[in-house]
């Protein structure tokens, strides 16, 4: 039935219209207060206007008409009206009103309205479903870039809420495995009784979802959490009424948990395939969430245990060393027969017995370094130095041994006279390390080779197990080579030659023996050098020990010196700030020249690269932290500033990393 409002005063019209819509419903008004009361409760689909109307201004009148959902008829007589009525209406009729004319107008009219209601009613679901898929697709995006299951949850939340604009939503999760939470997202507050309600509706879901249910939840062990928008209002028991949706959380056999969303607007079925979904979206990240936490758990026990291992080798062979120096010293003494006469049996058993208790020093000493490595505790004195004379003083230092085995030991030095920034000490323990292998390896009356050569990184030849440590290195290198003639190692164990305790298996080792911690000791001092250890070996024909550390430059001094500071700060817990200042080579060049800008604090251990128009200006700042490396950088943009016809727009990149005791970074541009 199509209803009718009929703005006339006029019988003769009202009855040409009644009799012409019998079926329908026609309202008839001339009061003005009437029309719009008629408009706002009725609704009428059509509204004709009698322009010879002489009591009402129609020209305001179709104007506000004109703001409802109607087809407006003006019904043309004598009266002239002008065009701001014209405009307003929809359709017009000529008087005397030709009944036919009338129905097929109003015909028309009410099929073109259908249509339109039709088309919007359509625009506006294709709009919906537009912005439901473009919060599904930032949904989505958001969730893949989270790794915390708090933050998922809240994501997935946030986006039923901008699709669906639920009033209340209930979500159970679990941030470990025996705490439970239920989320609660409303419109307004919540009572008491609509809580505990809620808290017993999600206990029964839970154990309707699961028929063995790992944890037991207990209205008085489920932890609630409230995020409440606006407090003017109250939800009691009547939102349990309103429509609802119902979704687990799990994937394959896991069980993550579920969300419950009311609305008092009944759900469609796109709002359900929108729902399910969202759900949908944030399940894999969720277990991905869930095995990164169980993995990170692992991880920081692994890291526990192995610093409780540390710490009882460290303990341990501490303990160990001081009765062992007391046993040296008293077979000294005996074997100096300051104690008095023995027999030559007695010596050699004594001999033996010294002997053994070196070697259990040697591998007690061994412990501790490595103890020390790992804990980052190990102490480096880096200076400028020539490698030739360590290798030199090694060679020295183990010719009586090599003599033992009618072995010799050749050395054959660089062509250049190259500088390295290193630790003498720790290259004298690297080099023994792999000259002593060589002498237990090498048969009888063989020979061991040492040579140095400086090479590109580019030019370095290694197999492929030692890819990764290798591919890092950059610029010229000081390559050192130990070469032995001896047993040689298989191929398929040259990835294990650097393993902590790792022994190849082989007649010769089982009769040499040793620690097995030699090698990886000499791996990571090589590493705080910058540089990496390697080898090549073929069975029965011998082997070669190679490693590497950076010629000496700006760059791998600065690196070095950064090193060295960062580690002074790890062991008496306190922090250097590593910064850098990249612009083009004026704008660095004006700064170094600024007064009071880049003093002798900043500038101490510094360095500076050119390329092409750019400079990068690097500085470490001993003690430095964040708001010293902030206070540098305000610095710099106030001189900038307050120098705008030197500096002009300039572009700076400016950096910073906190080393040490902890860390954090920034990065500023502008």
């Amino acid at each position: 039935m199509t209803k009718f409002l009929l703005i006339s005063g006029d019988s003769e019209k009202e009855k040409i219209v009644m009799e012409v819509f019998p079926a329908d419903e026609v309202i008839v008004s001339a009061d003005e207060t009437m029309i719009f009361d008629v408009l706002k409760v009725e609704e009428p689909d059509i509204v004709i206007v009698d322009g010879d109307i002489e009591t009402l201004d129609l020209k305001p009148l179709c104007r506000k008409i004109k703001q409802y959902p109607v087809v407006i008829i003006l019904l043309l007589g004598e009266k002239d009206h002008g065009k701001d009525v014209m405009h307003n209406a929809n359709l017009f009729i000529k008087t005397p009103i030709d009944k036919k004319l009338l129905f097929a107008t109003v015909d028309s009219s009410l099929k073109t309205r259908h249509s339109l209601l039709k088309m919007t009613k359509a625009n506006q679901e294709l709009a919906r479903s537009l912005y439901q898929l473009n919060v599904l697709y930032n949904t989505s995006s958001q969730l893949a870039g989270s790794l915390d299951k708090d933050k998922l949850i809240k994501i997935m939340i946030e986006g039923i809420e901008k699709s669906l604009n639920f009033e209340l939503s209930c979500t159970l999760m679990f941030r470990s495995e025996r705490e439970p939470v239920l989320i609660i997202n409303s419109l307004y507050k919540v009572s008491d009784r609509l809580l505990e309600a809620l808290k017993l509706r999600a206990i029964l879901s839970y154990k309707s979802l699961l028929s063995d249910p790992p944890v037991d939840i207990k209205i008085g062990n489920l932890k609630i959490e409230k995020n409440i928008k606006h407090n003017i209002q109250e939800y009691d028991f009547s939102i349990l009424r309103f429509d609802n949706m119902f979704a687990p959380i799990a994937l394959n056999d896991e069980f993550f948990g579920f969300t419950e969303i009311y609305r008092e607007k009944p759900f469609s079925t796109e709002d359900a395939t929108c729902f399910q979904t969202l759900v949908q979206q944030v399940m894999l990240p969720i277990q991905s969430a869930a095995l990164y936490q169980e993995l990170k758990t692992t991880n920081l026990r692994l890291q526990k245990l192995e610093r409780m291992k540390s710490e009882f080798i460290s303990i341990v062979s501490h303990e160990l060393r001081t009765p062992l120096t007391a046993i040296k010293n008293a077979m000294d003494i005996i074997l100096s027969r300051k104690a008095g006469e023995m027999t030559e049996n007695i010596e050699k058993f004594v001999s033996m017995g010294k002997r053994n208790a070196i070697r259990l020093s040697g591998i007690i000493n061994d412990l501790l370094d490595i103890s020390k490595i790992e804990a980052g505790k190990m102490d480096f004195k880096f200076e400028l130095i020539h490698v030739g004379p360590v290798i030199e003083y090694v060679k020295n230092n183990l010719a009586e041994v090599a003599r033992e085995k009618n072995l010799v030991i050749k050395y054959t030095p660089s062509g250049e006279d190259v500088e390295v920034y290193a630790d003498s000490n720790r290259l004298e323990q690297v080099l023994t390390n792999l000259v002593s292998n060589a002498i237990k390896f090498t048969p009888d009356a063989g020979e061991i080779d040492i040579s140095s050569k400086v090479v590109n990184a580019r030019e370095l030849q290694y197999d492929h197990c030692f890819e990764e440590d290798i591919k890092r290195l950059q610029g010229n290198y000081l390559l050192v080579c130990v070469e032995d003639h001896g047993i040689g190692i298989e191929r398929k164990d040259l990835n294990h030659v650097f393993d902590k305790f790792a022994q190849i298996e082989n007649s010769l080792s089982r009769k040499v023996g040793g620690s097995g911690l030699g090698l990886p000791i000499a791996r990571q001092l090589m590493e705080s050098h910058n540089g990496a250890i390697w080898c090549d070996s073929e069975i029965n024909k011998g082997s070669k020990f190679y490693f590497v550390i950076p010629v000496a430059n700006d760059r791998s001094n600065f690196v070095m010196i950064k090193k060295q500071l960062a580690q002074r700060a790890r062991s008496n817990g306190s922090t250097i700030a590593v910064i850098k200042i990249k612009s083009t080579n004026e704008v660095i060049e004006n700064l170094l020249r600024e007064n009071n800008l880049l003093n002798k604090t900043y500038m101490t251990n510094s360095l500076i690269e050119k390329e092409g128009a750019m400079t990068t200006l690097s500085l470490i700042l001993v003690d430095g932290d964040k708001p010293s490396a902030e206070f540098l950088k305000k610095k710099i943009d106030s001189v900038i500033e307050q120098n705008r016809n030197l500096y002009g727009e300039c572009d700076i990149m400016y950096s910073y990393d906190i080393e040490g005791d902890t860390h954090e970074k920034d990065t500023y541009s502008g």
